[in-house]
């Protein structure tokens, strides 16, 4: 693998993105791993976010560097050129179709699971603690019981999931799609206090942890 297909990879690109769509990637990725986002006594968490970064960092101002080289060496390059990145930007993950799999009561902890294709597995009881799934497909997917404490679930996929009696506290649901997601009886607050981030989460037509339709 060369240099600049690795920097693409490194931020989940297909070579030939744009400039714009290697910053957009670069700003999602530097989210997910930020350090403040994991817990501090979780050190080798702690230390793969630094190494994230730092190759993150490096694949940006490498691959900004090149393309503002190339504009200013050819002037404005087609956009019939560039325009094949916007169907296939998601990177290739010939390993990453995991649907319909059965992970019952597997041990996941810590793992990283961004961008898999999960749909309709069967994680029921799974230990999903501290595991990052940053844009995990999820939807369909059965998570009845499964511990999701402190679980990255930034901008997943769980329309239709089955979350009763999961447990989910310290997740983070920034930006996921929970429509129609059931999510009876899940454990979401220590006494009065909201222990789940919800921001930008899509909740339409999902049953809450009470029994209620969200409206």
């Amino acid at each position: 693998m060369s240099d600049l297909e690795r920097y693409y990879r490194v931020l989940e690109l297909e070579p030939g993105a744009t400039l714009d769509e290697v910053n957009q990637a670069y700003k999602d990725l530097v989210f997910v791993w930020h350090p403040d986002r994991i817990p501090k006594e979780n050190l080798r968490l702690q230390q793969k976010a630094q190494d994230k970064l730092k190759a993150i960092n490096e694949a940006r101002e490498k691959l900004r560097s090149l393309k503002t080289k190339s504009q200013t060496t050819h002037n404005s390059p087609p956009p019939q050129q560039e325009k094949p990145s916007q169907k296939t930007q998601q990177p290739a993950k010939q390993n990453s179709d995991l649907s319909g799999k059965d992970y019952s009561r597997a041990n996941l902890s810590n793992k990283d699971l961004s961008g898999r294709n999960l749909s309709y597995a069967n994680l029921s009881g799974a230990n999903l603690s501290d595991t990052f799934m940053h844009k995990v497909n999820l939807r369909g997917a059965n998570l009845s019981e499964a511990n999701l404490f402190r679980a990255n679930l930034l901008l997943a996929d769980l329309r239709e999931a089955n979350l009763r009696a999961a447990n989910l506290i310290g997740a983070d649901l920034s930006g996921a799609d929970l429509r129609g997601a059931d999510l009876t009886g899940a454990r979401i607050r220590s006494g009065e206090r909201l222990l789940v981030k919800l921001v930008g989460t899509n909740l339409a037509g999902a049953i809450m942890p009470d029994g209620s339709m969200y409206q």
